[in-house]
């Protein structure tokens, strides 16, 4: 499939990413907000000599997020990646990770089906289920009390790319990039209040089909999300309360919890859609174009 791939920047590691940790990790904000401006790849930032460890990636979260919102753009929420443990042995990780979305990052699916390839690095499509959340969740909450503070259900697609050439990374590598999100398309919202013992056994069995052109491509569903995307919420709650550097969950954030199938590669004129089967979510549709 035809995908949008740039040259990487020709300076040495050395004199991109120094031996100074501080320096390190603000460098690695600013070459990263630059790639993502620019549409270009970089250089492993786990390969400079100074290493990126995952506390040090997540500290390059919390400045991209004060850059985001120093040039006017608002947290919309998280984006959780690599939920699909079917996709660690592929991208050299052993656990899920998350970034952060933003007003110029999240959209409504129905608003926007058409997507342009060039805005992305080597982009590549994931289903999703996201929530929206009503009330901040704390990490001892279980999967029933968890769906106390979610609002609402959607089925959505989270385009991610990777600003390192052939997706080929470490985690610490994948954080820095802000979990390699692109953009997020939420699908129909569907309030969660009334029905909350069905929505839990729904989103731990249904099934999930991307097609690509009328084709099947991929098949999973809500197992396939750590068992359930409530499983993943969890996961990033118990994340964020050891976190240092970056708050927890509010009211208003929508948290997407990641792909249901493997994720695939986009290509200018593909037209992708997923149907869902055990969970009453309408199928949704997404066309590339350049």
């Amino acid at each position: 499939m035809a995908s949008t791939q740039r040259k990487s920047s020709g300076k040495s590691l050395e004199a991109q990413f120094p031996n100074d940790t501080a320096n390190m990790t603000e460098t690695i904000a600013k070459t990263v907000l630059t790639a993502l401006d620019d549409h270009n790849q970089v250089p492993l930032f786990s390969e400079a000599p100074a290493g990126l460890s995952v506390s040090d990636a997540y500290q390059v979260t919390a400045q991209l997020r004060a850059a985001f919102e120093a040039r006017g753009e608002t947290i919309t929420g998280r984006k959780i990646g690599f939920t699909n443990r079917g996709m660690w042995d592929a991208h050299g990780v052993r656990a899920p990770i998350w970034g952060y979305c933003t007003d110029t990052s999240t959209f409504e699916l129905e608003d926007n089906l058409v997507q342009n390839v060039s805005k992305f690095v080597e982009p590549r499509i994931e289903p999703e289920i996201i929530f929206g959340i009503r009330e901040t969740p704390h990490p001892l909450m279980n999967k029933e009390e968890l769906l106390d503070c979610i609002e609402w259900v959607s089925l959505g697609y989270e385009i991610v790319q990777s600003i390192f050439a052939g997706w080929k990374f470490s985690a610490s590598d994948t954080i820095a990039a802000n979990a390699l999100h692109g953009a997020l398309l939420i699908g129909n919202r569907h309030e969660v209040v009334s029905r909350k013992a069905a929505w839990e056994r729904e989103l731990a069995s249904f099934r999930a089909e991307l097609f690509c052109d009328g084709v099947l491509s991929q098949t999973g569903g809500g197992a396939f999300v750590l068992g359930s995307p409530l499983v993943a919420l969890q996961h990033l709650v118990k994340l964020l309360d050891k976190d240092p550097y970056n708050p927890p969950l509010g009211a208003g954030e929508v948290v997407s919890t990641g792909t249901l199938t493997l994720a695939m590669p986009v290509g200018v004129g593909q037209n992708w859609s997923t149907k869902v089967r055990g969970i009453p979510l309408e199928e949704i549709k997404l066309r590339f174009e350049n």
